[in-house]
């Protein structure tokens, strides 16, 4: 498509990350009114319909691949910019990620990717196929997914391999006394409450530790920080990522309820195939970090 209105594309970016036109109007400092036009005028040049009305306001399939052009061009000028020594803002870039590798291992690789600050991140809560559908929108430069996933990663991105995010089955001292003083068996588990995610991780962990389905009274948290504070304040147990854990098992704040015994997800970072000087450098950057703490299958 020739002659884009890249200042209407920006209005469009800004209606679809806020979801409403008045908040786009806020955002970039216009009114709403003009927010209206351009989009307007930018679906005369297109001839289709890129947003669709509503609460919250949405861009349509062709909005959305515009949106992913327009990201990308944004991108590029940025490193371009760097690379010819122009002053020039922080780019913008947005990530999708599990809670768990946020909390643990990509907290570890921020500062020295922070530090002096070469870009703005806006963090995404997300896994799985949310993570991915998020790249292949364009609403997210990369993410980071389960490595059984990578079929269903978009034409135009990248998938590499980070390693293993293992998780260990842990309680307090207090509630493994209690619920399981005879051992990690079937009968207690039976009884004792859980918590779990809502991906199902540790019915799967019991399942392969007793070698059947196990039906168990469990809660489901679906944010990895409401999880750990239940194990955590000795309410239920419940699987945790190691590398939060084994500290916590040294302390004697936690233990181990099935030594020897862990849960695995590989993990894999999705990227646009944007090959420039930052994104590069991005990529190597968190891929090394996540293989710095990641054990590798």
């Amino acid at each position: 498509m020739s002659n884009l209105d890249y200042r209407g594309l920006a209005v469009l970016d800004a209606v679809a990350v806020s979801g409403s036109f008045d908040k786009a109007a806020l955002l970039l400092g216009i009114s709403q009114t003009a927010v209206a036009e351009r989009i307007k005028a930018l679906e005369d040049t297109c001839g289709r319909l890129l947003v669709v009305r509503g609460a919250p306001s949405v861009p349509t399939g062709l909005g959305q691949r515009l949106l992913v052009h327009f990201r990308q061009v944004k991108l590029m000028e940025a490193a371009l910019d760097i690379d010819l020594g122009r002053d020039t803002s922080l780019p913008a870039l947005a990530l999708a990620l599990d809670a768990d590798s946020l909390a643990t291992w990509f907290a570890q690789a921020l500062p020295p990717l922070l530090s002096p600050p070469r870009c703005q991140f806006r963090i995404e809560l997300a896994d799985g196929e949310r993570a991915l559908r998020l790249v292949r929108e364009g609403a997210v430069f990369a993410c980071v997914a389960e490595a059984g996933d990578a079929g269903e990663a978009a034409v135009g991105t990248t998938s590499t391999p980070l390693g293993l995010m293992r998780y260990t089955c842990v309680a307090t001292p207090a509630f493994a006394g209690h619920w399981f003083g005879d051992g990690f068996i079937a009968e207690a588990v039976a009884l004792a409450p859980a918590v779990t995610s809502e991906r199902g991780q540790l019915a799967r962990f019991l399942a392969r530790e007793f070698g059947a389905a196990v039906r168990f009274p469990h809660h489901t948290m679906p944010v990895s920080a409401a999880l750990d504070n239940c194990i955590l304040h000795g309410v239920a147990y419940g699987l945790m990522p190691e590398l939060s854990a084994l500290s916590r098992i040294a302390t004697g704040q936690l233990v181990d309820l099935a030594p020897g015994q862990t849960g695995s997800t590989p993990l894999s970072w999705h990227a646009w195939n944007i090959d420039t000087p930052f994104t590069r450098a991005l990529t190597e950057h968190i891929v090394t970090s996540a293989r710095r703490y990641l054990p590798q299958p």
